[in-house]
């Protein structure tokens, strides 16, 4: 999918909330991860205006039309080779040995990156409803040279 993709926009955990600062922060985009807990499918109608989606189902995606969506997928940006899933916890593989340059997941709100045996490991926060004290938040990844340059977009919101 989307070999000469070098934007990618990665969001997460947005439990039926699209903010127009989510829309906003992913303008650009060539590719659009949501890494889980869509909540509706309007939010990933939306997110295709901007670009195409991968998308992975999250533990709240209980209704018929999430079924649809697959439990972990695999987009190919350039030279490197994404692992999506929505909960890192359930990595069920070594993304090292199976050829994967970054993997991205949600489910923790918290957003965050580590590196472990050359791969990238990314949670790009949760864009949805505000949880606890933990900001609301989209990434942004940049392919074009590396180091790959992410950044996360804190996306400034009042408290719901």
């Amino acid at each position: 999918m989307a070999n000469g993709v070098k934007r990618i926009g990665l969001i997460s955990d947005t439990h039926g909330l699209l903010r127009k600062e989510a829309v906003e922060a992913l303008h650009g985009s060539e590719l659009i991860i949501h890494a889980g807990d869509v909540g509706k499918p309007e939010i990933l109608e939306e997110l295709r205006k901007i670009a195409p989606v991968v998308t992975v189902r999250g533990n709240v995606d209980t209704e018929p039309w999430a079924q649809a969506l697959p439990e972990t997928a695999v987009a190919e940006a350039g030279a490197a080779m994404i692992y999506v899933l929505h909960d890192v916890n359930t990595l069920d593989l070594n993304p090292a040995a199976a050829g994967f340059h970054i993997v991205v997941s949600g489910h923790s709100h918290k957003p965050g990156k580590t590196e472990r045996d050359g791969v990238l490991y990314i949670n790009p926060g949760s864009a949805g409803p505000r949880r606890f004290h933990l900001p609301v938040t989209v990434a942004r990844l940049n392919l074009e040279e590396k180091p790959w340059n992410l950044e996360f977009l804190d996306l400034q919101v009042c408290s719901e």
